[in-house]
């Protein structure tokens, strides 16, 4: 098992906005274009987890964190996230780590 270190890393954080003009844009359509987007940046960045301000639905399904803060965030923040891929002004939210 690999442990990542999240108290160094050279990148700051960044937030990408991405406006995809198609109605039936699903998760895995989303998933796809944020990953596409994030390895242009970073051949090596890694998804932390996502949410999905359409259905609802996160991953991972940890019920991690307090303060009414939301579980799919402060997972990346534990882990160092240091990219945001928000697609649709929050349909779609990934949350990456570049290395």
């Amino acid at each position: 098992m690999v442990e990542l270190d999240a108290s160094f890393n050279e990148y700051p954080l960044d937030t990408i906005n991405l406006t995809v003009d198609e109605p039936d844009l699903d998760l895995g359509a989303a998933s796809a274009l944020a990953k596409t987007t994030a390895r242009e940046m970073d051949s090596n960045a890694m998804m932390l987890s996502y949410h999905s301000g359409k259905t609802g639905e996160f991953w991972p399904k940890y019920e991690c964190g307090g303060n009414g803060r939301p579980p799919w965030i402060v997972f990346a923040e534990a882990r160092g996230y240091n990219l945001k891929i928000d697609i649709n002004a929050g349909d779609y939210e990934f949350f990456y780590v570049r290395f």
